[in-house]
């Protein structure tokens, strides 16, 4: 599928680690299996929610491709390259453009707090150097810049710089940014619980961590919304509230882990420090309202 048709419901991808901290790509490729039978319509992986900024480039390497021989070209596959390192983002980019990603999910470069110039300059080196649609990715709650829907429209006039990952959870960007780049540019809405007026507004699905768990209802979610169906899509919506409350009440992936080491696929918890999980109590806790959800992820 080309980027032009991108949309719908796509999972942040978590990366399975074990207690020791490796890679587990039993469980991985077990996880990518759920979602592509789940209805899943595409992937990013390496991203935050898989926690790449603790991985190696060999790591992220060696993920991506073993994700890309799980999807076996079912749904569309992208790679967060993103660091705060030009340099390092230009590489992880051009490898998984030999690795055979279908795209790039590049975020703003995170604690240097580049201003706009320097943003801007970051993301055209990369599309100036790789011939792979880029989704750029705005999340400032995480990296502590923002990149402006004015910046963003800028960006959006080079053909490889095809949509954004806005995780500003403010429509008003939203808007701002769809206004700056045209009807064209695929916005994605990085925060689950405004993914409904995200998508009324103009968005073309999310890049999701509830994905994980519930793809389905993500998928119902924004098919219902953009076919106009506002009052099943705000049902579901309220529906699914307590898990996207659930999911983000510890810094992501913490909740998630938890969910996932409970699913009957066994999934590993093991998150890379310095995140820490939660207490068994506040795990079981946490997972007690979503066991029937948790218990279909096999």
């Amino acid at each position: 599928m080309s980027a032009c048709h991108w949309g719908g419901a796509w999972a942040a991808l978590a990366t399975p680690f074990g207690d020791d901290g490796e890679i587990d790509f039993g469980a991985l490729a077990r996880h990518v299996e759920f979602l592509c039978t789940h209805r899943i319509d595409g992937i990013a992986a390496c991203a935050t929610t898989g926690e790449a900024a603790t991985m190696t480039c060999d790591e992220r390497q060696r993920v991506l491709e073993a994700v890309l021989a799980a999807v076996d070209h079912r749904v569309p596959v992208i790679a967060g390259v993103g660091t705060n390192d030009t340099r390092t983002t230009l590489e992880l980019a051009r490898q998984a453009q030999r690795a055979g990603a279908d795209g790039l999910l590049v975020v703003t470069p995170y604690y240097n707090k580049p201003n706009q110039e320097g943003q801007y300059r970051h993301f055209m080196t990369v599309a100036d150097a790789v011939e792979l649609p880029q989704i750029l990715y705005n999340v400032p709650g995480r990296t502590g810049c923002r990149c402006l829907p004015q910046t963003v429209g800028r960006l959006a006039k080079h053909p490889n710089i095809v949509g954004i990952k806005d995780a500003t959870a403010d429509l008003a960007v939203a808007t701002q940014t769809r206004i700056s780049c045209g009807p064209d540019f695929l916005l994605f809405s990085g925060d689950d619980g405004t993914v409904l007026p995200f998508v009324a507004v103009g968005g073309v699905g999310a890049i999701s961590v509830v994905a994980n768990i519930a793809p389905d209802l993500m998928h119902d979610i924004i098919a219902l919304t953009q076919a106009g169906r506002l009052d099943e899509a705000r049902s579901l919506h309220e529906k699914m509230f307590p898990l996207f409350l659930a999911l983000f009440s510890d810094t992501s992936p913490i909740p998630l882990k938890a969910m996932l080491s409970r699913a009957p696929m066994g999934y590993p918890g093991g998150l890379r420090s310095p995140l820490f999980p939660m207490t068994r109590e506040a795990a079981d806790a946490l997972c007690a309202p979503f066991i029937s959800w948790i218990e279909e992820i096999q």
